[in-house]
């Protein structure tokens, strides 16, 4: 009975997008320990999307890789909102500036609606500078978060 007034979930990508946005984050996690996750939702339920972020970030536990280098790429569609969120093993190497200049380079692709495109570029930096700081080790590194992309409501 509930079913009937439930709304189907919004797409914001075709299956081609998705299929290469998990792509990108595959091949940056083949040569790095870090790892990468992508949240969609159509509202920030909180005023500041970086708080946002932090907030998912601790849900999905991101927090418990064994380097701290995770980051998490959050975008709230309708409301135009966006953060990128790492963890402090990550974030003790690149600081704010990297974080703000690759929001500014999401903005671009977003502002021109390729929303894709945007995630798979940063996806791409955000693999770069992983690789730089936490290489990959045969030895023991293993994919600690899932690579799927997380829509929420």
């Amino acid at each position: 009975m509930f079913g009937l007034f439930q709304k189907k979930p919004v797409e914001y990508f075709s299956d081609d997008q998705k299929a290469a946005i998990v792509e990108a984050i595959r091949n940056a996690e083949l040569r790095t320990s870090g790892e990468v996750r992508i949240y969609i939702e159509s509202n920030c339920k909180l005023v500041n999307p970086v708080h946002r972020a932090k907030e998912i970030f601790d849900s999905l536990q991101m927090d418990k890789t064994d380097q701290r280098n995770a980051v998490l790429l959050y975008v709230a569609m309708k409301d135009r909102q966006l953060a990128v969120y790492g963890d402090e093993g990550i974030h003790n190497k690149v600081g704010y500036e990297f974080w703000n200049a690759e929001i500014k380079t999401m903005l671009i692709h977003f502002n021109q609606q390729h929303y894709s495109e945007g995630l798979v570029k940063i996806i791409n930096d955000i693999g770069e500078v992983l690789v730089a700081h936490f290489p990959y080790d045969n030895k023991g590194d293993k994919n600690e978060l899932p690579d799927d992309i997380v829509f929420g409501k």
